[in-house]
């Protein structure tokens, strides 16, 4: 069986996101992001779903420093909705509750519930985990926010579901494999994904971007951040539309080519369904 891995704990958002873009393939959990990059290198996973950005949160950082140099090509994209649960163990009470886990960021995201019920947050290294340390606690004075998954497999159960503050909180993840899967040139829904390096001076940015305005080329994501800690140059990770076999994104390509460096195609896939409700 096809074995795709993530960063994180059994019944995190992640693992969930993996169960939805390869359904019957087996999940594995990995410490962080270089270590789910690393089972696909040394074979014990065919393909790894990394997030990049997040509706609420923005970016995630690790990615940028980690794709460069993964020898690893992304072949699809996944909108995972981050729905969070409030989960305890069995024959709780929401009056029972006096301690809240989950991690940080969660925790920002479940600010009316900490309100309303005048909870103790403890910050947590991971959803998945909080859950799972509220089951061997066993402890109806302590809950958890993490996904249904992670309620599931800690046999938890959830008393309220859906209890963010924001409805559109969703994750975007890349699919990365060890091999290019490039769609037919023809497909008219493929995005590309690209690297480039551009010096900080006058006009470099205009002058690298500006083809793909006069090529009528849409770009639906630019992301800068520095090299190494130095100031003399920027890298810019980018999603564009269209196939780089396209008249008009190749010849965007090839003007990129000459106003900047270091310029890297990192995979074309086909767009997700859901970009769209996403």
């Amino acid at each position: 069986m096809p074995v795709i891995a993530f960063q994180g704990q059994p019944g995190a958002y992640s693992d969930l996101a993996c169960r939805q873009a390869r359904p019957g393939w087996t999940t594995l959990p990995c410490a962080s992001f270089a270590a789910a990059i690393e089972a696909v290198h040394d074979g014990r996973a065919d393909e790894a779903l990394l997030a990049c950005e997040n509706s609420l949160a923005g970016r995630v950082p690790d990615i940028h420093s980690l794709l460069p140099d993964a020898g690893l090509h992304i072949v699809g994209e996944h909108f995972q909705r981050v729905e969070h649960c409030l989960l305890a163990v069995p024959g709780t009470e929401i009056s029972d509750i006096r301690r809240l886990h989950t991690h940080p960021v969660a925790l920002g995201q479940v600010r009316k519930l900490i309100h309303e019920l005048d909870l103790e947050v403890v910050p947590e290294f991971d959803t998945a985990g909080a859950a799972e340390m509220v089951a061997k606690w066993g402890r109806k004075e302590d809950a958890a926010i993490a996904s249904s998954l992670a309620g599931e497999l800690n046999g938890l159960v959830i008393l309220r579901c859906n209890v963010e503050d924001a409805a559109h909180n969703t994750t975007r993840f890349y699919r990365v494999a060890p091999v290019p899967s490039f769609p037919d040139s023809q497909r008219n829904d493929t995005l590309t994904t690209l690297l480039m390096k551009v010096g900080n001076k006058p006009g470099a940015l205009y002058a690298a971007l500006g083809g793909f305005s006069r090529h009528g080329i849409n770009m639906t994501r630019i992301e800068s951040y520095m090299l190494n800690g130095s100031f003399a140059a920027t890298q810019f990770l980018m999603d564009v539309e269209g196939h780089p076999e396209q008249p008009a994104l190749a010849a965007a390509l090839k003007e990129l080519e000459h106003v900047s460096d270091n310029l890297k195609i990192l995979g074309a896939y086909p767009r997700s369904l859901a970009r769209s409700s996403a």
